[in-house]
């Protein structure tokens, strides 16, 4: 058993359009160790966000390995842009990705509300995003 808590082993993602094949990740490999913090850089359009999509199980690899030398891993990372849906309130974007895997119950719920407490955003818990600051809106992305 390795001692990393995260393997990346020939990691790739094509996506499909009419114009052809577009390859945004080709073999990445790279190890995270327990407690270890790490930073993928690269210019404009390299694979970066698309690595962390597929890390947080958003978007499919196309081939390649990922291990998670944990149960039950969690993860989540803050994207460029807000990404809120504008007709939904700050909990309910908030609960969508719960919502999306069948898996949002009284229990999520409540803990989403707390979360969504502790960052702060007690008072826009029903308010839409177009109500919200730049910085309001990323903590709730």
């Amino acid at each position: 058993m390795s001692n990393n808590l995260l393997e990346i082993k020939n990691l790739s993602k094509i996506y499909h359009s009419e114009n052809g094949e577009i390859v945004a990740l080709k073999d990445v490999n790279f190890n995270v160790k327990e407690k270890e913090f790490i930073s993928i850089v690269g210019p404009s359009g390299c694979g970066k966000s698309t690595i962390l999509t597929i890390l947080a199980n958003i978007l499919d690899k196309s081939s390649g390995e990922i291990n998670f030398n944990i149960k039950n891993p969690k993860i989540g990372y803050m994207l460029q842009e807000d990404a809120l849906f504008p007709w939904r309130t700050v909990l309910d974007n908030a609960t969508l990705g719960l919502e999306i895997k069948n898996s949002l119950g009284v229990k999520e719920k409540k803990e989403v509300i707390n979360l969504l407490e502790k960052y702060g955003l007690k008072e826009f818990i029903n308010s839409y995003p177009r109500s919200l600051s730049g910085g309001l809106k990323q903590r709730v992305a």
